[in-house]
C-alpha cells in the first residue's frame, strides 16, 4: 500500500518539474517578455500592438503545450500507478506460473 500513498508525491513532481501552477498564471503573458514600446506615430502603435499580440499568442502555444504534456504525464502516471497497485500483489504468483508455463513450450 505504499505505492498508494507514493502517488500524491509523484503528482507533485510531475506538478513541480512542469511548473504548472505558473504556466497557469502566466498563461497570456508574453513569450520571454518580449514586448514592443509603440512609437509616437499610428502605424508604430499598431506594429507594436500586433508584435506584442504575435508575442502573446506564441507564449499561449507554447505553454498550454506544456499544460497539455504535463495533463498527458499525470494522466499516464495515476493509469501506471493503479496497474502496478492491482499486479503487485500478484508477482509471487508469477514465478510458479511462469515456470510451469516453460515446461509446455
Amino acid at each position: 500500500m505504499q505505492v498508494a500513498h507514493s502517488i500524491k508525491g509523484r503528482l507533485r513532481s510531475i506538478q513541480s518539474s512542469f511548473s504548472v501552477n505558473q504556466l497557469s498564471r502566466t498563461l497570456f503573458a508574453p513569450w520571454r517578455k518580449i514586448i514592443s514600446y509603440p512609437g509616437a506615430s499610428f502605424q508604430d502603435k499598431v506594429r507594436a500592438w500586433g508584435d506584442n499580440l504575435f508575442s502573446r499568442i506564441i507564449g499561449f502555444v507554447i505553454r498550454i503545450s506544456v499544460l497539455i504534456a504535463a495533463a498527458i504525464a499525470i494522466v499516464l502516471t495515476v493509469v501506471l500507478t493503479v496497474i502496478e497497485i492491482v499486479l503487485w500483489p500478484l508477482l509471487p504468483l508469477a514465478v510458479p506460473v511462469l515456470l510451469i508455463a516453460g515446461f509446455f513450450i
